[in-house]
């Protein structure tokens, strides 16, 4: 993927937002959720609710999640395009190495005939 790529920036931002194991866990409870706010999200993680809201924001600057104001409510909501858009390159990425796998085998194995 060319770094200069958009799609390289998302998917950058997506694999550093998914390193933490909050973060990932506050995702997976918006998923469960479909929509929640950071003082909700705060009792299903060991963290504070200020600490959530920036777990939130790094997920949001990401493209994982979309906050939208209800009143004097901020409710988060996951966005999957950065997760298929992330999903897609690693899908990518093995098939890459699958065939690289692939010819090293077929190599060897000639290796290996030749010998015999």
């Amino acid at each position: 993927m060319n770094p200069e790529d958009p799609a390289a920036a998302l998917v950058t931002g997506v694999l550093v937002a998914l390193a933490d194991p909050t973060r990932r866990q506050l995702l997976d409870l918006l998923a469960d959720q479909g929509q929640a706010t950071a003082t909700t999200l705060a009792e299903g993680v060991p963290v504070s609710r200020q600490a959530v809201v920036k777990h939130l924001t790094v997920l949001d600057d990401a493209g994982l999640v979309e906050a939208t104001r209800a009143g004097r409510e901020v409710r988060y909501t996951v966005r999957p395009d950065a997760l298929d858009t992330t999903a897609r390159w690693m899908a990518g990425l093995a098939d890459q190495w699958d065939r690289r796998l692939a010819r090293i085998k077929r190599f060897a194995e000639a290796a290996e005939r030749d010998d015999t």
